[in-house]
């Protein structure tokens, strides 16, 4: 067996995590700046939820998709559970009804896609680009 296991751990290497270019989505006063920005270029709410395991698969499926460079799309996070109030001012601002995993796609101040838990990952952002 001590053959196997030499075998088995040098073959696997850990995964390298990839790094999304994120701005975290903490306060209320960025809503007005992404509806600003929306005019020039396509801003994204990913709304997670930390407690959540279907929201964390949806994540790091995202993640591992995820194409796009910083300058064709602000990518926002909002950890849900910690910034509730934010939350709930993107779901009256935009005009959405509150899911989690939730993704919203902000062109000219409105939303022009959005879609939740697995949904996320069938959305062609570059269709909004």
């Amino acid at each position: 067996m001590g053959i196997l296991n030499k075998f088995i751990k040098g073959s696997s290497k850990p995964k390298e995590e990839k790094q999304l270019p994120w701005i975290p989505l903490t306060n209320t006063q960025q809503l007005e700046e992404i509806e600003t920005k929306s005019k020039t270029k396509t801003q994204i709410i990913f709304k997670h939820s930390t407690r959540c395991g279907i929201s964390r698969m949806v994540l790091n499926q995202f993640v591992d998709a995820y194409d796009h460079s910083d300058k064709e799309i602000d990518l926002y996070y909002l950890d849900l559970l910690n910034h509730r109030d934010v939350s709930n001012e993107v779901g009256y601002k935009f005009q959405l009804i509150h899911e989690s995993p939730q993704l919203l796609v902000i062109k000219n101040g409105v939303t022009v896609a959005h879609a939740s838990h697995g949904a996320i990952n069938n959305l062609v952002l570059s269709e909004f680009i």
